[in-house]
This record gives structure tokens, C-alpha cells and sequence, in this order.
């Protein structure tokens, strides 16, 4: 079956093309920037996110919801430019089940 609602290569494109654009203008880089990510409560997933941010300089907090069942995950990582930011989120959504804030 296939995916309903699943963006094209130029949609997701023009997405972070914004997104640089947005990050540049608001934001005084180099400086801690904070991603902020829920998934299931599942520590592999979990690790994958880790490996996303080995090589930044971070602090990581998580919270469990009222079931248990998810994780929200805040890690604040310093970044040098709007273009590590972006590359961050691409990594990341390549972890299946990620929700990005």
C-alpha cells in the first residue's frame, strides 16, 4: 500500500531551502541551537538519535508521556551554521518513526 500524503523530492528540497533561509534570519550562528524530536519509547531508537549528534557538543533531556508510550527528546547542540542544522534534521529523518518539532 503506499504512502499517503508522502512529499516529493522537490517538496522536501524546497522545505529546507526554507528552512536555511529561516535559520539565517533568525538565528547569530555559531550558537546552541535546540532540536527537538518524539518517538516511541524504544531505546534503539533512542540510540540512533545519539549517533545523529556524536560529533557536536550537546545536552540531551527526555521525558517519558503520561502512558509511557512515547519519548520526547530535546538536544540542544551547538552548531556552527544554518547548513549543520539542516544536515542534522536529514540525518535524523532518516530514522524511521522520528517526529521533528
Amino acid at each position: 500500500m503506499p504512502e499517503l500524503n508522502k512529499p516529493t523530492q522537490e517538496q522536501i528540497d524546497e522545505f529546507y531551502n526554507n528552512l536555511n533561509t529561516q535559520l539565517q534570519d533568525n538565528h547569530n550562528f555559531p550558537e546552541d541551537y535546540p532540536f527537538k524530536f518524539i518517538i516511541e519509547n524504544d531505546a534503539s531508537k533512542l540510540t540512533e538519535i545519539y549517533r545523529v549528534f556524536d560529533d557536536t557538543k550537546n545536552t540531551v533531556r527526555t521525558r517519558e508521556s503520561s502512558n509511557g508510550k512515547y519519548l520526547s527528546v530535546t538536544i540542544n547542540a551547538f552548531m556552527l551554521d544554518a547548513d549543520q542544522v539542516i544536515h542534522k534534521y536529514r540525518e535524523t529523518s532518516k530514522i524511521g518513526g522520528v517526529i521533528m518539532l
